[in-house]
């Protein structure tokens, strides 16, 4: 049976009213299927240094996790209760048989998780930091998704498709994303593009400007950080105006995270403030990961997207207090509870 997750809309102050984004729930229907998100794109090995260091030139010494945003938040939603499947490649390895365990034992569908045995996993080295990790991705099985290898059934059965700009940097995976986003378009399912651009993966920006805007246009949902925004567009814009960037890009709702700044929502024209809480960071790894799993659970659940922030913050505060990914299952109806408080 399944279960229901709406709460009532009551507001948690007054600088950021929860019952605001009715007029933009009020507009859409939402997706029907049997898996909550189906993410799309990378699955590697994270080795996260046990140094707590901004750079990896003073990382000696390295943790092994599985990794990759559209994993992680596949793994995140179903620690929330939710269902979630993930389409990727890995290679027929010792670490591809390592992140298909990790995956099937965090209750993700691996049923489209390709296992090629021509190629190798991809490791990625990652600095333990309470700010924006320093990173080295050695490439190989992630960006050799094909779009073959993307699966009609599995968009059908979606509710939410997600993908990664990561996963768009190199073909022929991003014409697997876009095709993932045309069935999805056609199928009438949500769909949310995490703008994690980054010029050591691809230091091509204008061909990655051009590549976004021809994939924005189906993006229901984006949460782009501070820094992936100075990133794609460079320094000496405010939060403001970055938003606006990615509206002229084609998002239609823009979620953007400034860390201790707190976050700015965007959509139909209008914008909302909502201050951080302070929280003891112990490391920061995949707390995007884990906003992007509460916030598109709680857009499902029917809550507003004022409230599905507030919601997707909670479970950002859990996640900031551990090493690596959470291990333990999230309660989503005392998270809900706690909104009420």
């Amino acid at each position: 049976m399944q279960r229901k997750y709406q709460r009532s809309l009551g507001s948690p102050g007054n600088y950021f009213n929860a019952q605001s984004g009715n007029s933009w729930l009020g507009t859409r229907q939402l997706p029907h299927g049997e898996l909550d998100v189906l993410t799309i794109g990378e699955v590697v090995i994270d080795l996260i240094s046990t140094e707590e260091t901004s750079s990896l030139h003073d990382a000696r010494t390295f943790r092994l996790y599985q990794g990759g945003s559209p994993a992680n938040i596949a793994c995140y939603v179903t620690k929330l209760g939710g269902r979630a499947a993930l389409i990727s490649k890995a290679g027929a390895d010792v670490w591809g048989d390592f992140l298909v365990e990790e995956l099937r034992q965090a209750g993700v569908l691996t049923d489209y998780l390709v296992l090629d045995p021509t190629t190798q996993t991809t490791v990625i080295f990652i600095s333990r930091t309470s700010g924006t990790a320093d990173s080295l991705a050695l490439r190989n099985a992630d960006y050799q998704l094909t779009p073959e290898e993307i699966s009609v059934a599995a968009i059908r059965r979606a509710r939410v498709v997600h993908a990664s700009t990561f996963a768009l940097s190199r073909e022929p995976a991003r014409s697997a994303v876009e095709r993932a986003f045309q069935l999805a378009r056609a199928n009438g399912k949500f769909i949310s593009l995490d703008p994690n651009y980054n010029p050591t993966v691809w230091p091509e920006r204008e061909e990655a400007l051009a590549v976004l805007r021809r994939l924005f246009p189906y993006v229901t949902f984006t949460k782009p950080s501070w820094d992936d925004a100075q990133r794609l567009f460079g320094p000496g814009k405010t939060a403001e105006e970055y938003v606006v960037r990615y509206h002229e890009l084609g998002a239609e709702v823009v979620v953007f995270t400034q860390g201790e700044r707190g976050m700015l929502l965007s959509y139909h024209g209008e914008q909302w403030a909502l201050p951080a809480h302070p929280v003891e960071v112990v490391d920061a790894t995949g707390a995007g990961d884990a906003f992007w799993a509460g916030f598109l659970l709680a857009v499902l659940d029917g809550n507003t997207l004022q409230r599905a922030m507030l919601f997707a913050r909670q479970v950002v505060e859990r996640t900031l207090r551990v090493v690596g990914p959470l291990r333990e299952p999230l309660d989503r109806e005392l998270l809900y509870a706690e909104l009420e408080r």
